[in-house]
């Protein structure tokens, strides 16, 4: 077996994913080469209208803790300690996300922490980053890339290739070509869409400590905020039909309908005409591959073994998980390729699964239920649950952002503390039931 320095990795995107990946690789010895298509992000503006901001939760910050990075990246994070609902009266409530009201998700801007993990990557020995490297073929007999640089082709050959290339990942398109994986690509019927409030008066124009939504049954629109005192919107519409983003063309069509479903924030959006014309609308959809190796040779972590809906935020999370278990299997099979490979495979695809259906069902809950009153009953129930039984009952929301509860587990449990809230609740009803009788009873007695 090759030693670990003599292994050359190949990671394909510098992405979060593949960024953080190579510290990790470069930790352990092994020299990493990165091969990015775009230009070096810290030389160049932020493309406009696709920055999406990351809700940081804990099982990105455990990827991050581990190499001493969580300090660095959480400077300029912004903590957001639940929801901000607002209707289409303008009405506001508040949805804390925990019993205790201290936690709290963070916000931080995708450049940003590209841009530090870029950095500690390149600080790490052993480690080379490429840009304007695109890739244009992977041949996996020898596994060599093709890659383009300046008007002309090079290849490269490693003795293992990582792809962190994204939702449309250039390997794993090579390997499904060669039918060594098979691809389901699940479309959402929803687009996305950034706009932006700015600060007003050098403040925020809302509260800094909440993630809002403005959840309208068939769409919705959320805002996260910003170290510059701004928010950065986003419109989570149907791509066609009524209340879509075919509907609205001219300023005085897109102003109506933001009065009308957005009232509050229109006022705070003095751009409001221009970014929606001139930002794109971005697909949203779920990858689902399988296999993401092959014969411990090459393999697929992030966005490209599994593509989520953001609507969890959790697709960076998912990915970070990817690159711990990757380091864990191979510590426990002392980097042996051939064995970490399908081991990470095997224990992390189960849980990409899980994440992609809740982020589905999520979805449903912040566009649908978040805003109703009986949502807020089920919200307060819970809490009150997680009060009374503290480090036993915890909500799937909490499982999910405060924990590392493999995500698969989080469902099972979920699915066993709903019946037990049935139980509660109905045991409660029954008990409401009894005494109102018993009181009835007494009065009708008296009355005798």
């Amino acid at each position: 077996m090759t030693s670990i320095a003599d292994t050359r990795i190949a990671v394909v995107g510098a992405g979060l994913v593949g960024s953080l990946l190579a510290c990790y690789l470069g930790r352990r010895g092994y020299t990493v080469d990165v091969y990015e298509r775009r230009p070096d992000p810290r030389s160049i503006p932020a493309e406009r209208g696709r920055s999406i901001n990351l809700a940081l939760s804990e099982r990105g910050l455990d990827a991050l803790r581990r190499i001493d990075l969580v300090d660095t990246v959480m400077a300029p994070a912004l903590p957001m300690h639940g929801r901000m609902i607002h209707g289409k009266d303008s009405s506001l409530t508040f949805q804390s996300y925990s019993s205790s009201g201290d936690r709290a998700i963070n916000s931080i801007g995708r450049g940003a922490l590209n841009e530090t993990l870029l950095d500690a990557a390149e600080a790490t020995a052993g480690v080379q980053l490429h840009f304007d490297s695109r890739l244009a073929d992977y041949d996996l007999a020898t596994n060599t890339l093709t890659l383009e640089h300046g008007g002309s082709l090079n290849s490269v050959t490693a003795d293992v290739v990582l792809a962190t290339d994204g939702f449309g990942s250039v390997v794993r398109q090579s390997l499904e070509r060669i039918g060594r994986t098979s691809v389901v690509t699940d479309m959402l019927e929803f687009g996305y869409k950034e706009l932006t409030i700015p600060a007003r008066d050098g403040a925020f124009a809302m509260d800094a400590d909440s993630l809002h939504i403005w959840p309208r049954g068939a769409s919705m629109m959320i805002a996260l905020p910003n170290p510059d005192q701004s928010f950065t919107c986003t419109l989570f519409w149907p791509k066609a039909g009524d209340g879509g983003f075919g509907t609205l063309e001219t300023p005085d069509e897109i102003l109506a309908h933001f009065t009308a479903e957005y009232p509050d924030a229109v006022p705070l959006m003095p751009t409001l005409v221009e970014d929606y014309q001139y930002n794109p609308v971005g697909l949203l959809a779920t990858i689902h591959s399988d296999p993401w190796q092959v014969d411990g040779k090459v393999g697929l972590v992030g966005d490209a073994a599994h593509a989520i809906l953001p609507f969890f935020g959790q697709g960076a999370m998912c990915g970070f998980e990817d690159v711990v278990e990757l380091d864990r299997c191979l510590d426990e099979v002392a980097d042996d390729w051939a064995l970490a490979l399908p081991m990470y495979q095997e224990r992390r695809r189960v849980n990409s699964e899980a994440i992609a259906q809740l982020a589905k069902e999520n979805f449903v809950e912040m566009r649908d239920k978040v805003g109703s009153k009986s949502f807020l009953l089920t919200k307060k129930f819970e809490h009150a649950l997680e009060k009374v039984l503290p480090g036993t009952y915890l909500s799937r929301y909490e499982m999910v952002s405060f924990t590392t509860i493999p995500y698969s587990e989080v469902i099972e449990r979920a699915k066993k503390q709903q019946r037990v809230m049935a139980v509660a609740a109905g045991g409660a009803v029954i008990a409401v039931a009894t005494l109102t009788t018993a009181l009835l009873r007494r009065v009708s007695g008296s009355d005798d």
